[in-house]
């Protein structure tokens, strides 16, 4: 089964908030527009790889963690789906 990746967004959004951050905050952090994070949430756009290795060192976790966590989420909301 292939993983949909317009649902990572929502995976960043989910992680954003659980550690409290606006999309202000967030995107300060992650040096990136607080419109291109909104974006990237909404599923409008997929980051490209340097906004992923920024977004995850925004989260203060690797990458390859970031896109395991992605997987098991998205992976968890197909199984979900009839």
């Amino acid at each position: 089964m292939s993983t949909d990746w317009r649902g990572f967004g929502t995976v960043i959004q989910t992680l954003r908030k659980e550690r409290g951050m606006t999309q202000e905050v967030f995107s300060g952090l992650a040096g990136i527009g607080r419109s291109h994070l909104a974006s990237i949430e909404t599923g409008a756009k997929l980051p490209n790889l340097e906004t992923q290795i920024k977004i995850a060192e925004a989260l203060e976790m690797p990458l390859s963690e970031l896109i395991r966590i992605a997987e098991e989420r998205l992976a968890a909301d197909d199984t979900d789906r009839p």
